[in-house]
């Protein structure tokens, strides 16, 4: 049986994000969900992902994106971004924009019997406030 394909299918794949994860913990399974946010959404509150690695896309819109350790950034439409997991705090994934909705997927490693998603409380932030990077300007 003769089978048509595109024969520009391999000009069809662009790669957004290629990392070396720190763990992939063993029994993990992937979840992967799409959150959306409205215009000037303040986001998730601060949390973490003690399963393991969260990898991601940006779908529509902007979202300001700050980890421990890192300054915070934009991330636009059509770029990938990503998060270790563990122990590191996730500070916000707000939507960047007041005029526009934002939405994002996201894959992240998941163990069986533990949370996907913890919020890190007052006490912990103080404690670990000399890990933050401020942004710029």
């Amino acid at each position: 049986m003769t089978k048509t394909y595109d024969p520009g299918w391999e000009d069809a794949l662009t790669v957004v994000q290629e990392v070396m994860p720190p763990f992939i913990p063993e029994g993990a399974h992937a979840m992967t969900v799409v959150i959306e946010y409205p215009p000037g959404s303040a986001g998730a509150p601060p949390h973490k992902h003690p399963s393991g690695p969260a990898f991601g896309y940006m779908l529509e819109g902007e979202m300001l994106f700050e980890l421990e350790g890192e300054p915070p950034r934009v991330i636009r439409a059509g770029e990938a971004f990503w998060e270790p997991g563990g122990d590191v705090i996730h500070y916000s994934d707000a939507n960047n924009r007041s005029d526009i909705s934002s939405r994002f997927l996201v894959t992240m490693m998941c163990v069986p019997g533990q949370p996907m998603l913890t919020l890190v409380d007052d006490d912990e932030l103080a404690a670990r406030a000399h890990l933050r990077i401020p942004g710029q300007g």
